[in-house]
């Protein structure tokens, strides 16, 4: 099963380590992850993508995160309306004759071309997962030289946010 968990944590140095560590020892594979500062200075998001087997070893695992030093609060959001986005780079043979085909594919993704070479081209592309899926497999036949994915990174969408009440956290 599919989750998609969120954590607000300290900008520290540790705390993506303290967190990934954590994964590891419960054998639990990050399909992706995201991480970028918030709205608030000092503080991050990180989005997970993670496969569990049932609904108690994501509650498992929100509790075990929600424990570790410099993680603030731990949501799994999978069940909620969120928006959710990841960005793909997608290097393309191509040349002269393949050039406006290419274009053709890209076009109707709301893609865009955003470094033209002799021998290929790079896609950029953002949307969910399926589109980005959607996307490569068009281009897959041109012949793909290199991707790069940032993975998934979401909230709830505007109309369920809720003032974020972070956990006290006492440093000796």
């Amino acid at each position: 099963m599919r989750r998609i968990v969120t954590a607000t944590v300290l900008n520290e140095s540790g705390v993506l380590n303290r967190v990934t560590s954590l994964f590891t020892r419960r054998q639990f594979n990050i399909e992706s992850i995201s991480v970028g500062h918030s709205e608030t200075e000092g503080i991050s998001k990180m989005t997970f993508v993670v496969n569990v087997e049932d609904d108690r070893q994501v509650e498992q695992l929100t509790k075990q995160l929600n424990k570790q030093i410099g993680v603030l609060k731990v949501t799994d959001i999978t069940d909620q309306a969120i928006v959710a986005r990841e960005l793909a780079l997608i290097k393309v043979v191509s040349n002269a004759q393949t050039r406006s085909e290419i274009n053709g594919v890209v076009d109707p993704f709301r893609a865009s071309i955003i470094d033209v070479s002799k021998d290929s081209i790079t896609v950029q592309v953002t949307g969910d997962s399926n589109k980005v899926e959607a996307i490569i497999d068009l281009l897959r036949p041109y012949g793909i030289k290199e991707i790069a994915r940032t993975g998934v990174t979401a909230f709830p969408r505007g109309s369920q946010k809720t003032v974020t009440e972070f956990k006290q956290i006492s440093i000796l």
